[in-house]
């Protein structure tokens, strides 16, 4: 009976001495079961708080981990940006990385992320030549990336008819204005944008017609508050602001 009694003490203090963690969290990352069993989040949903009055949170990710973190947290929508060009390779611009490249880092965070609306970059040089190259980038997102919906950049009469035709094809499009890092060629830099009134016009014009061509949010970049405040008042879409003051729909930030 001692050594019975002793058996248990000891394999009483050795499960204390183990990790309590299941050995499914240990090598597959942290899954918490109130994210997992939470309602994945869509565009309906985005309408919808938008109609409410409901900031919208956005978060930009680029692998697994982050994704996680993401994931946990409750954000709205989790964006896989071209930035990982600069932030996870080190490249001084956007512009070198690749759609293959961009498809890996969607494959990551989609495994990471169960909840949040999942929005890829179409990065530079996939979708310029012409619609049909456009949807068939945008095809290759949600198919091999694993994406729900696509964000391009710019508002020139191309970018307007690439995302008029990708909405066609029943992908959802984020649009991007005001900073757009693909042409910085054009722009001279980073250099913020609507800070002249024909370059603010510009900007409010160009998310009017991001709107029409059936885009169901538009992301503000590094624009003035005011320019920010008053594409958000023209537009019936979710405004979702990076560097462009508190009076977009929502905010977004960059995992680094």
């Amino acid at each position: 009976l001692r050594t019975m009694a002793t058996g248990h003490a000891f394999r009483r203090l050795a499960r204390r001495m183990l990790s309590n963690v299941p050995e499914s969290t240990v090598y597959g990352g942290p899954r918490p079961q109130e994210a997992a069993a939470a309602r994945r989040v869509t565009v309906t949903t985005l309408r919808g708080k938008h109609r409410r009055g409901e900031p919208i949170t956005v978060v930009t990710a680029y692998d697994y981990p982050s994704a996680v973190h993401v994931d946990s947290a409750g954000i709205d929508v989790c964006l896989v940006g071209d930035s990982a060009a600069m932030v996870v390779h080190g490249h001084d611009t956007t512009l070198p990385i690749s759609l293959d490249v961009m498809l890996e880092h969607c494959r990551a965070v989609a495994r990471g992320a169960s909840r949040p609306l999942l929005v890829g970059d179409l990065s530079f040089g996939c979708y310029e030549s012409s619609s049909t190259q456009a949807v068939d980038s945008a095809v290759r997102v949600l198919k091999e990336g694993g994406m729900d919906a696509i964000k391009l950049e710019g508002g020139a009469p191309s970018r307007i008819s690439a995302a008029k035709a990708i909405v066609e094809a029943g992908i959802a499009v984020m649009g991007h204005v005001g900073l757009t890092p693909q042409a910085i060629s054009v722009l001279g830099g980073f250099r913020p944008q609507g800070k002249t009134v024909d370059s603010a016009i510009k900007v409010v014009e160009t998310a009017l017609a991001l709107q029409e061509a059936g885009c169901f949010s538009v992301v503000l970049e590094c624009v003035p508050a005011p320019v920010a405040a008053a594409a958000t008042s023209a537009l019936k879409i979710p405004t979702i602001g990076i560097g462009a003051g508190p009076f977009c729909s929502g905010q977004a930030s960059s995992w680094s």
